[in-house]
């Protein structure tokens, strides 16, 4: 049976002027590059495809100048229109669309936004109670916990925190965490913010992150990332990044710890869909601990099909659409 071509529309809410007028404009300015890089890596997977996969891809971007070619034939990128929010701007373009992959910040609960506007028909990625979950730390912790996966608060680990972090419940990267070294000084920031916050035992150790694909069956484990985490002198946190070090079945000794806590997320949070992925330290003695949890495509997406040598976007397509173009992979 032959299948129409899709028109998928890519909403990445920073970029799609989301955080304007909303968000300090630093914060803005922080998370501006790295949504746009989030948002042309899956624009290009998305237009790597046949065309009787995909037939169009839009792009939202508020800076856009109307006077720069659009680039691929099968790509359009638009602005909101004048005065017209990014929610408002997605829900209008959604309409005309077969799909949506959506970006967006946990804060203040974007992503459940997000799908609210584009509604489940057109929603490429988690459902809402999964969204709701993982916008905020404290009960993705919980939640984790309670499906038997180590977290910063396990009673094991206690004897070896020697630090504390303080960040928003519902922030996105590193953007307002802050590492202290007494516990009364944490308590302290933690109590002169306004908003929800959450203090944690800051955990010793590598910090990385799993890329997962949520089925409805299982979460596929993708790739084992290393996350490039800076703190400065004054207890700053700053996120420089990712890069990819690791695939399952690579003979790394830590996958059967890694796969058993991805056992674990998918008990603790099964509508996860798409790609998705979970931060986490690997502690010298206790092996994984969950740090939190994007229901969401992340940075690590960035290259990784070419390094996995498989089209993701293919596959998020295909958990809606039906099978993939490709399957290499099983």
């Amino acid at each position: 049976m032959s299948r129409r071509a899709a028109r998928i529309l890519v909403h990445e809410h920073v970029t799609a002027g989301g955080l304007h007028g909303w968000a300090p404009a630093a914060t803005e300015a922080e998370l501006w590059p790295m949504g746009a890089a989030m948002r042309e890596a899956v624009a290009a997977d998305l237009l790597a495809l046949p065309a009787d996969r995909v037939a169009a891809v839009t792009v939202i971007d508020a800076r856009a100048d109307a006077t720069e070619p659009d680039g691929p034939a099968r790509r359009q990128t638009v602005r909101p229109r004048a005065g017209e929010s990014a929610l408002d701007a997605l829900a209008r373009l959604a309409r005309s669309h077969d799909h949506v992959w959506a970006i967006a910040p946990e804060t203040d609960g974007l992503m459940q936004a997000c799908l609210e506007r584009v509604g489940p028909a057109r929603w490429l990625g988690s459902d809402a109670r999964t969204l709701r979950l993982s916008a905020s730390k404290t009960r993705t912790l919980a939640a984790l916990a309670e499906a038997g996966a180590r977290t910063p608060f396990d009673p094991a680990l206690a004897r070896s925190v020697s630090h504390w972090v303080v960040k928003p419940d519902d922030g996105a990267g590193a953007t307002d965490t802050r590492r202290h070294k007494d516990l009364v000084a944490a308590q302290a920031d933690a109590a002169g913010r306004s908003g929800p916050v959450t203090l944690q035992p800051w955990i010793d150790g590598e910090p990385l992150s799993l890329t997962l694909l949520g089925h409805a069956e299982q979460l596929e484990a993708l790739s084992l990332n290393r996350q490039h985490i800076v703190v400065d002198d004054a207890g700053e946190v700053r996120f420089d990044g990712v890069t990819a070090v690791a695939r399952p079945g690579d003979g790394d000794a830590r996958w059967p710890a890694l796969l058993a806590l991805v056992e674990q997320l998918h008990r603790a949070a099964p509508g996860l869909r798409g790609l998705v992925g979970l931060d986490l330290v690997w502690h010298p003695q206790a092996g994984p601990v969950a740090i939190e949890l994007n229901a969401r495509t992340s940075c690590a997406y960035i290259g990784l099909s070419h390094w996995l040598g498989r089209s993701l976007a293919d596959e998020v397509l295909g958990l809606r659409m039906g099978q993939s173009t490709e399957n290499t992979h099983g």
